[in-house]
């Protein structure tokens, strides 16, 4: 049976036996919203998880029946943003802040600490202590990543190699400003960065599983990969990270939040592409000896 260790940060499922390099991560479908913060927040509980990645951790959760390790944050987006860099601080949210460097992300309002949610609407309606955000950071950011970085590391040096795929997605209308006129619109949308962050072999592993499961895959546009990508995906050390958007339209009502009917079936959908992934990467761990 798979174990779970949860925390107030994340829950992290692991398989009695981890049987492929594979690891799965969902850093943006936490859902454990505070009292205290929301009632800091200028949104009601509805509109402040409209940012939210939300069931995605339940669509991958069958997981460890592959083997695989599954990391799901608690955390919410909203309240601390794990795919960016702990410096990433917006000074419009943030007390006692220089100006920050240009940075498309803090300008948005989509820092480490966010400003505001879909559609631009604000979380706050004054500043934060910058001790608030700190503590934040150093409570809910950094368990997460150490959790994140102790797997990928365990598993490289078991298996000698380690494929993240790190699991989001995307509002149903992300795509209007990026699907040609007479196009069909991608379910699916894979971030390597161009490349930099998994070897091509991981990549088409991955596309394959999907579109073998009938779903229409892009790359890169308009979703290359955020901090996650970038900062652990090594190809030329043998740690791969893929980035997984996911149409939200295909398994929930993103105005109400709730599952669709055809949430059981999607779900199963994913299992199978998940054993299609792990399938060809499945092997004997590695002696630590050979490390």
């Amino acid at each position: 049976m798979p174990e779970a260790v949860s925390s107030a940060v994340y829950t992290l499922r692991r398989p009695r036996q981890q049987t492929t390099p594979v690891v799965f991560a969902s850093p943006h479908s936490g859902a454990d919203y505070r009292p205290e913060f929301m009632a800091r927040s200028a949104l009601d509980r509805r509109t402040i998880r409209s940012s939210e990645d939300a069931f995605v951790d339940r669509l991958f959760d069958l997981a460890p029946q592959m083997g695989a390790p599954l990391l799901a944050a608690r955390v919410p987006r909203a309240y601390i943003d794990l795919n960016r860099a702990p410096d990433e601080l917006d000074p419009a949210v943030i007390e006692g802040l220089a100006r920050a460097p240009h940075n498309p992300r803090i300008a948005s309002g989509l820092g480490v600490i966010p400003r505001v949610v879909a559609g631009g609407r604000a979380i706050y309606s004054g500043k934060l202590p910058r001790s608030e955000a700190e503590a934040r950071i150093r409570h809910c950011w950094q368990p997460y990543h150490t959790a994140l970085a102790g797997l990928l590391d365990a598993t490289r040096r078991s298996f000698g190699e380690a494929l993240l795929i790190d699991c989001h997605s995307m509002p149903h209308e992300a795509l209007d400003a990026h699907t040609r006129p007479g196009l069909a619109r991608p379910d699916v949308v894979l971030g390597d960065r161009f490349g930099t962050s998994a070897g091509p072999e991981m990549m088409d592993r991955v596309e394959a599983a999907f579109a073998g499961a009938g779903l229409r895959v892009a790359r890169n546009a308009p979703f290359a990969g955020a901090y996650i990508a970038q900062t652990y995906g090594r190809p030329g050390q043998n740690v791969h990270v893929v980035q997984v958007e996911i149409d939200r339209a295909l398994y929930m009502d993103e105005v109400r939040i709730v599952p669709t009917p055809g949430f059981a079936a999607f779900r199963a959908l994913m299992a199978g592409v998940m054993a299609e992934i792990t399938a060809g990467l499945r092997g004997t761990a590695l002696p630590l000896a050979a490390e």
